[in-house]
């Protein structure tokens, strides 16, 4: 008997771009305990990578490289959007170039800390 192997379904553009939104969307969901600020809008996701086939690589970093939480929020940000329609795998790479700064931050996350 011989076994085929299921072909990958691939994305058409439309769900890609909705995908990748929904991805931002559970993003905005990821706090640091230490900051009242999602991870999105402070500027610490660099990449989002989504392939046609749902494989999602995403670059991120920290405020400080010696976060206490950084394995929480790492393991928040692989859950979270590994339950996105479409995302099919999440590969959450911490990376530290280029170094975070507050100039990183949406005006919204400014504004709330304080910093406009």
């Amino acid at each position: 008997m011989k076994l085929f192997g299921r072909k990958k379904k691939t994305m058409t553009q439309e769900e890609k771009n909705d995908t990748e939104q929904r991805i931002i969307e559970v993003l905005k969901t990821v706090f640091d305990p230490e900051i009242p600020v999602n991870i999105y809008d402070l500027g610490l996701i660099y990449k989002i990578d989504l392939a046609d086939d749902g494989a999602l690589d995403i670059d991120m970093t920290f405020t400080a490289p010696s976060c206490p939480a950084a394995d929480f929020i790492i393991e928040d940000v692989r859950s979270k959007v590994l339950a996105v329609k479409g995302v099919t795998s999440a590969n959450v790479n911490m990376v530290f170039e280029p170094e975070w700064d507050k100039s990183m931050m949406t005006e919204e996350a400014r504004v709330e800390l304080g910093f406009e």
